[in-house]
């Protein structure tokens, strides 16, 4: 069972580049984020012709999140994060797919910092560890899947000066992504790749793809139940250099069966 996160960065500018990852690779699960549209003009149509399912958490022009699934409709169990009722961003849908929970979360970049987004992400990372205490009590299978906008350590940058006052690598971010893995998360893909040098991320600007200055900020984080299944943890890299593509690239893990 392969579950991917896929930051697409504007779902319809980039449905071409979707469905054509989704036809050669075929995840079982597909976790979407930053799809920048409302609920209204979501291309359901067009991912279902594709084969898959649907559900989301749109909003216009901003941020969004959804959750794919081949050959059915993932069962919704949440959308938002509770905490802050005033918070109208949408960033976390959860739902149960294929006998396995799974979230497609796409945490606040945080700059400029420090202020008061770098703050607002971190009240965010923290509504998010008590969300996941809460799946964790239930038992299951889980993958936290998404843009966490956080580099956790410095093999996991192109350049440590480059990116060192970034909201992506400061102590306190970093800090509350360890918390998580502290209370018995497993990032899959650092479990696979110890070493880092891994990336997921490459920005439009400074010719950052040609010079592979990239980072590592999309993870996937399991459950004990799934972590005992993991089979491999990868990145579809090659999908970043294609034309029109988003700055991630898709990112998954391989499940053995239940």
């Amino acid at each position: 069972m392969r579950i991917a996160t896929f930051n697409i960065n504007g779902i319809k500018a980039r449905l071409p580049r979707l469905l054509e990852w989704l036809d050669e690779t075929r995840p079982d699960v597909a976790c979407l984020q930053e799809i920048k549209t409302s609920d209204e003009t979501f291309p359901a149509k067009e991912i279902e012709e594709a084969g898959y399912g649907a559900i989301w958490h749109g909003q216009k022009g901003f941020n969004g999140v959804a959750i794919l699934a081949r050959g059915e409709t993932p069962v919704e169990v949440r959308r938002g994060l509770e905490g802050e009722p005033e918070d109208a961003h949408s960033r976390y849908i959860e739902a149960d797919v294929k006998g396995v929970r799974v979230a497609s979360i796409y945490l606040p970049n945080g700059n400029p910092q420090p202020g008061p987004k770098f703050d607002y992400k971190l009240r965010w990372m923290e509504r998010l560890r008590r969300r996941a205490a809460e799946i964790w009590a239930e038992e299951v299978p889980a993958v936290l899947a998404g843009d966490y906008n956080v580099i956790p350590r410095d093999v996991d940058t192109f350049s440590v000066k480059a990116m060192q006052d970034d909201a992506l690598m400061q102590p306190e971010s970093r800090a509350a992504y360890r918390r998580m893995l502290n209370d018995g998360w497993t990032d899959a893909i650092l479990s696979r790749h110890p070493a880092g040098g891994v990336w997921t991320f490459w920005d439009y600007q400074a010719n950052s793809w040609p010079r592979d200055a990239g980072f590592r900020i999309d993870h996937l984080l399991l459950s004990p139940a799934a972590a005992d299944r993991l089979i491999d943890a990868q990145v579809d890299r090659d999908f970043r250099g294609r034309e029109k593509a988003s700055d991630h690239a898709p990112t998954w893990v391989e499940l053995r069966p239940a």
